[in-house]
């Protein structure tokens, strides 16, 4: 199922010629990247070096001016950094995406997108989910098809029953955009109700505004992680619920709860992670880990390519 599915978006990334922002153009391991990436025309690679001598440089301090009502001089400074001029490059349509990393930390990554591309809606915040590759050597029966969702992993530190809601239908819809069937499972340490605990009780509220806002998606109550994916033990502690046993879009608590996750079972699992993949943002900007690999960055321009 992993190689299938890679093959899949790497063929869907074919023939769509997007081209993708390096903010970090001369890390040897996007230097890399770049060159595979040509190689298998999964996107056309565009390189930001030095921001100080890119030809387009004065237009994008002049644009930073325009959109953060900034100085001359704060915009100047600002579009020194290369992950905020990527943002601007990419909103004055220079390029289709953008992947930033992998050598600062996250928030350094994410910001100037956050400022300069924006999110879809005003009261809509982004969120960020990995896709996890499980290897054959996990269970199939936990597997659930090989290829899971878990959200969200890198943006939202303690996300309300609103965002956590609408985290959850994002990420079901980004599941159907790489062609999965989304089975939601609202994850928690109680199971259909099983704690009363208000941690517990927000999960619940939660799924149930999933459920109001989008009557059309398999979305679980309340529910562990053994239980959302395993099928004996989702028939104990759920046997009524229909995506007991059966999920492959993973939402979690918190950011603390999601990172941890997805980082134990990459290491401890053997499994690819894919991400973090941004959601809900007006154009696509994805993010590389510090700890990510040459593979790691070739396959999430593959991912980004498809998606956009």
């Amino acid at each position: 199922m992993k190689q299938a599915f890679l093959q899949k978006i790497k063929a869907i990334a074919q023939n769509k010629n997007t081209r993708i922002l390096f903010p970090e153009g001369t890390e040897p391991r996007v230097l890399e990247a770049a060159k595979i990436i040509q190689e298998e025309a999964l996107a056309i690679p565009i390189l930001i070096e030095d921001p100080l001598t890119h030809p387009e440089f004065e237009a994008m301090v002049n644009l930073h001016q325009e959109l953060r009502e900034s100085t001359e001089d704060e915009a100047r400074e600002a579009a020194t950094n290369p992950h905020m001029f990527g943002a601007l490059l990419l909103k004055a349509g220079h390029a289709d995406a953008m992947i930033s990393g992998p050598s600062v930390p996250g928030k350094e990554r994410i910001l100037p997108a956050f400022q300069i591309i924006k999110t879809k809606e005003k009261d809509h915040k982004a969120s960020a989910y990995f896709i996890m590759l499980m290897p054959k050597t996990v269970s199939e029966d936990a597997a659930n098809g090989g290829v899971l969702l878990f959200a969200d992993c890198a943006v939202n530190v303690e996300p309300t029953v609103q965002e956590l809601a609408q985290i959850a239908i994002d990420t079901a819809d980004s599941a159907k955009q790489l062609g999965l069937e989304p089975k939601v499972a609202m994850l928690s340490f109680s199971t259909e109700g099983s704690s009363d605990h208000p941690k517990a009780q927000r999960i619940r509220e939660a799924a149930a505004l999933v459920k109001k806002m989008r009557p059309d998606l398999l979305v679980s109550n309340d529910m562990q992680a053994d239980a959302a994916l395993m099928d004996a033990i989702g028939e104990k502690k759920a046997h009524e619920n229909i995506i007991a046993g059966h999920a492959n879009v993973l939402i979690f608590p918190d950011l603390e709860a999601g990172n941890i996750a997805y980082k134990l079972v990459e290491r401890l699992a053997n499994a690819e992670a894919i991400g973090p993949i941004l959601q809900g943002l007006n154009k696509p900007v994805n993010e590389l880990s510090r700890g990510c690999d040459v593979d790691d960055i070739v396959q999430l321009t593959a991912v980004t390519s498809a998606l956009t």
